[in-house]
């Protein structure tokens, strides 16, 4: 390779680019749109036969008309700084309801109104000091969101700036020192209370209460932070319409997409680097000044032929459904269009959650697997064909919590199936009806029900160890070698704008923008 200048404008022989950008997931767009848009000439290269990645939305179930997010679900963590920046035509919406929390014949409804809730939560606890407790907590975090969210568009800050940024010690402590399963029990007494608290620790990560690791506490953080205020919204249209957006942009801008090429091998000298791919017709190379990996950091040192990092594992259960209509619910005093429109949440007490992980990291399927549901169509029912809206039809979307990938490694099909059944018996205790009675089916007569477990995402979207995150979250301040945006490697000229890099994770745009930012110095 020689040295060419990787400038914008700079003359480039044929099939040589200011950027390659490898993967076209949302991330991977979001650099390249920035990138195109500052007048860099970039090429996307996406191994699929279309964009988006993990953050799609398709037909899953043959013959009906509706477009579910299949993989992602919901959007918090997307600053408005880059859909204002790029443009982009895209909305969400507000869920009505926060969540609900069945146990026995009552629960837990957050949300319907401040009155409500509190109402709901003297019901269940017998007086008003849990809902105090609850909004105390929140409040602390919804202060620390509003001041660490504009920090993740901004070079890294050290530890201290950001401890100097929230600006409050009991904050500080409780999410970036002390294990969550401490705060939590000394904050909460009611079980379900505290298993509510809980789950946002546990979403996409295999983690006790007090593991003392924090990984829990990371994964916490980044479930309450998002947009500044912790809200996690409905995208219009399904998670495919923010890619097909950035798709969009990217294009727009000018940058080149191209599909059904998959990258094989990266090769730089740290100035310039030549780019393999594949296609269905052979093999043809690219060169570039720089190059954005949109994919994990595994599949990063593949590229590269370097050794490549430990595998993460992933560990949950992904389900998506078709209902003919929503199920009814042993509590009367809930309309389940309320129940389903927020989180619904089974088998989340926090004792249920402490044995579920024990019996997970002891090899074993958990007896009673945790879970939680929504319904995208209640809050958006432009997903659904207007003969399925017509006739109330309804989507169904269920993340299995401490399912990790070795419970599958053996038998995938048969921990799949055991699993699913158990998790929908679980849902079916506090329903007036089976789940299954509810179920629409496919031109072939089929249950519309599908499920994903870490094994199936590793094979569908080379998620490593089907961890949605690529790998386990990090705290969002600078650490060693992280560099000043959290996306550099140790080759000048490569970048990480996936999941996997600081401050990744979740479908944000957060990555792609920091990457191009670094490349434009900005």
């Amino acid at each position: 390779m020689t040295d060419r200048d990787p400038r914008p404008g700079a003359p480039t022989p044929a099939r040589a680019y200011d950027a390659v950008v490898v993967g076209g997931g949302h991330n991977g767009l979001v650099a390249a749109a920035y990138l195109a848009r500052a007048g860099h000439r970039v090429l996307v290269l996406e191994r699929l036969d279309s964009t988006g990645g993990a953050a799609v939305s398709t037909r899953p179930f043959p013959g009906v008309d509706a477009r579910l997010s299949r993989y992602s679900y919901l959007v918090s963590l997307l600053p408005q700084k880059i859909v204002r920046e790029l443009d982009l035509k895209f909305a969400v919406r507000k869920r009505s309801v926060s969540s609900y929390t069945p146990r026995g014949d009552g629960g837990l409804l957050v949300g319907g109104g401040p009155d409500r809730t509190r109402a709901s939560f003297a019901a269940l606890t017998g007086s008003d000091r849990a809902h105090q407790a609850w909004q105390a907590f929140y409040g602390r975090t919804g202060e620390a969101a509003r001041r660490i969210f504009p920090t993740l568009t901004e070079p890294l800050p050290t530890r201290a700036e950001l401890r100097a940024r929230v600006d409050d010690a009991e904050t500080w402590r409780m999410l970036f020192e002390e294990p969550l399963g401490a705060t939590v029990e000394r904050a909460f007494t009611d079980d379900l209370v505290r298993g509510v608290v809980l789950t946002d620790a546990l979403i996409g990560t295999f983690a006790d209460a007090h593991d003392p690791t924090l990984l829990q506490n990371r994964c916490f953080l980044y479930h309450v932070i998002g947009g500044g205020t912790g809200d996690w919204d409905v995208p219009v249209g399904g998670m495919g319409a923010l890619t097909d957006a950035l798709a969009g942009a990217a294009r727009a801008a000018g940058a080149e997409v191209r599909t059904g090429h998959e990258v094989t091998r990266i090769e730089t000298d740290g100035h310039r680097a030549a780019i393999t791919y594949r296609t269905a017709d052979g093999e043809g190379t690219v060169e570039a000044g720089r190059v954005l990996v949109n994919a994990s950091p595994q599949e990063l040192a593949a590229l590269l032929g370097e050794t490549p990092p430990p595998v993460p594992e992933g560990a949950q259960l992904k389900v998506n459904m078709l209902l003919t209509r929503l199920p009814k619910l042993r509590d009367g005093s809930v309309d389940p269009r309320e129940a389903f429109a927020g989180t619904l949440h089974i088998a989340e007490g926090y004792g249920q959650l402490a044995t579920a992980y024990a019996e997970a990291a002891a090899g074993h399927l958990p007896g009673v697997p945790p879970s939680e549901i929504y319904c995208h169509s209640l809050t958006d029912p432009t997903i659904l064909g207007p003969e399925l809206a017509a006739t109330g039809h309804q989507t169904l979307t269920l993340f299995g919590l401490h399912a990790p990938a070795r419970l599958f490694a053996a038998d995938n099909e048969g921990a799949r199936a055991k699993l699913l059944s158990a998790t929908l018996a679980q849902l079916d205790a506090h329903l007036g009806e089976s789940i299954l009675d509810c179920l629409a089916v496919d031109a072939e007569g089929r249950p519309c029900i599908e499920a994903k477990t870490p094994v199936d995402l590793e094979r569908e979207l080379r998620l490593p160890g089907g961890h949605i995150f690529h790998r386990d979250l990090s705290f969002p301040y600078a650490a060693q070698d992280t560099g000043r945006w959290g996306v550099e490697t140790h080759h000048a000229n490569v970048l990480l704008c996936g999941a996997g890099a600081v401050r990744g994770g979740g479908v944000s745009g957060i990555p792609g923008h920091n990457a191009a930012m670094a490349v434009l110095g900005r």
